[in-house]
């Protein structure tokens, strides 16, 4: 599945080069609040939300956006946030990962992006804001960005790769936040508290690898089918499809 249609252009290939190491800044940024102990929650995670959105929308400046072009990424991120809020009395068996994956393979990486760090921030307005925030901004918009990379090549492109693709995401996912949880919010002394905060953890981790590997199994081909009819008839993207979604 390609990425948003852009016309080349110097900005574009500018994006080009900026868009990786601000994947790169932005980790190291959240990474640094977390070891000084920043406090300023809201601020942080606003810079973070600006660093999302400051891409997206620069790379479409003067290539005639339609507002059928930002729907998708509206549509599955409410999608993915009502389930969120609705799925709260389970320990992190949640579609949201395995959503914000099918939005960067079916409609790029930046919609990918986009929609994993909208989901973070919109839902947390009502499960509770915090300093983890960011750090959940960046997290599910990589899953996102990288399911958009990879669309396409060989790494992707049947139903069990993906699934795969999915369970390490959610894997690497539970690591960085109890790594976060270890140096930036408790401030784990000790190893033995250190591993205390992981084995906390662990019932969480499992629990997202399951969820987003099981839901990706789900909804993967029915979902990816319905996605590329709605971008060919609503001229969303590239008209035509240059991946398959293969059979198993």
């Amino acid at each position: 599945m390609s990425d948003e249609s852009v016309q080349p252009s110097r900005l574009s290939r500018l994006l080009d080069i900026l868009e990786p190491l601000l994947l790169i800044v932005v980790p190291l940024v959240l990474a640094t609040s977390a070891l000084l102990r920043f406090q300023q929650t809201a601020l942080l995670s606003a810079v973070v939300a600006l660093v999302a959105l400051l891409p997206f929308f620069l790379r479409f400046e003067g290539a005639g956006v339609q507002p059928r072009d930002i729907m998708p990424i509206v549509v599955m991120a409410a999608i993915a946030i009502a389930l969120r809020i609705l799925l709260t009395p389970l320990p992190n068996f949640k579609p949201v990962s395995a959503i914000v994956i099918i939005t960067g393979l079916g409609f790029g990486k930046r919609s990918g992006f986009m929609t994993g760090a909208l989901v973070a921030v919109v839902s947390n307005m009502f499960l509770g804001q915090g300093p983890w925030t960011p750090w959940q901004m960046y997290l599910w918009g990589l899953m996102g960005y990288l399911a958009g990379a990879l669309s396409g090549t060989r790494l992707l492109r049947q139903r069990w790769q993906v699934v795969i693709f999915g369970a390490v995401m959610a894997l690497f996912y539970g690591l960085i936040m109890d790594t976060y949880s270890v140096f930036g919010f408790l401030g784990a002394q000790t190893m033995e508290a250190a591993l205390a905060i992981y084995a906390a953890g662990l019932i969480f981790g499992i629990s997202h690898i399951i969820s987003t590997a099981l839901f990706l199994w789900l909804i993967y081909k029915p979902w990816m089918h319905k996605l590329e009819r709605i971008k060919v008839k609503y001229g969303i993207g590239e008209q035509r499809t240059k991946a398959v979604v293969s059979a198993d």
